[in-house]
């Protein structure tokens, strides 16, 4: 069986962005759906303007978003929207908070958590994908990239609760006393990425995937008190295989021979994140098999 490519580029910069995105060959056709994270207020990582903006206005994108199930300031459209121009996304795309009117659900074909995944409505409205991820820790998923990105990041406000409870829960004020194995959240996560993957596929809509792998705190951007990086900035990779993207991610960082980068390593294991590539790959959405290609 043939690798699934993973583009590399060292330096991460707005032209940098442009030139990983061209190398993936694919043209996303009709209305561009760009999912990225806007950042909780508060936070320092997400991905700002100055580096994507010149790609999203390329593609003629439309930044989307759902709303958070965790209280803060963007469990709500109104609010939401506001950090969202306060962190510089209104200023280069509109943005759509998916989920502010309705939402639907989406079928889990393959799983044993998730009976569906429920997504903002308003992703129905976009002809291709591009999932724009921030490479970087995170408090309950151990890190988060495209995988986190496509499930809990297309998921509705009670689509997230129905992921963190794995199933059990779509209500956000009860979800987060529903008790589960760490192990069935991270396999939750893969599902609802699945779920999304052969949902976009069911109607011939591409998605590409791409991670900026800088900011590597070992917090979310979706912390208010999202501490300092860890480690240095690793670069930009770039694949149609979200699994295969990840997995680059995850081995940079586990191959790093920085200091810092123990922190980082010990947040992902002490989440079993690792876990989600093992298993979205047995679900069929990618391979954990992957050729690094360095396109400097």
């Amino acid at each position: 069986m043939e690798k699934s490519k993973v583009y590399f580029v060292k330096e991460i910069n707005a032209e940098n962005l442009i030139k990983i995105y061209k190398a993936l060959g694919v043209d996303l056709p009709g209305k561009v759906g760009v999912k990225v994270s806007t950042g909780e207020k508060g936070s320092s990582g997400y991905l700002k303007a100055d580096l994507i903006s010149p790609l999203v206005k390329q593609l003629n994108g439309t930044i989307i978003e759902c709303n958070t199930a965790y209280p803060g300031k963007r469990n709500n459209a109104k609010e939401h929207m506001e950090v969202a121009r306060e962190h510089g996304f209104t200023s280069f795309a509109n943005v759509d908070i998916m989920d502010a009117v309705s939402e639907k659900k989406i079928p889990v074909n393959k799983g044993r958590h998730l009976k569906y995944d429920i997504i903002g409505s308003n992703f129905d409205n976009y002809d291709s994908i591009l999932n724009l991820a921030h490479g970087k820790g995170h408090a309950m998923g151990g890190f988060g990239a495209n995988l986190k990105n496509q499930s809990i990041g297309i998921a509705s406000r009670n689509g997230k609760a129905y992921i963190h409870s794995c199933g059990q829960s779509e209500d956000p004020d009860e979800c987060w006393s529903c008790k589960y194995e760490q192990k069935d959240f991270i396999e939750s996560m893969a599902e609802a990425a699945a779920s999304v993957s052969d949902y976009l596929k069911s109607q011939n809509k591409p998605i590409v995937y791409i991670t900026v792998m800088n900011y590597l705190s070992v917090d979310c951007d979706c912390d208010k008190n999202q501490s300092k990086p860890v480690m240095s900035d690793l670069g930009i990779v770039a694949s149609l295989d979200p699994v295969a993207n990840d997995q680059a991610f995850l081995d940079m960082v586990f191959n790093s021979q920085e200091k810092g980068s123990e922190k980082l390593r010990e947040r992902i294991d002490t989440r079993v994140g690792r876990h989600i590539t093992e298993y979205a790959m047995s679900l069929g959405l990618g391979s954990t098999d992957y050729e690094l290609i360095n396109i400097d």
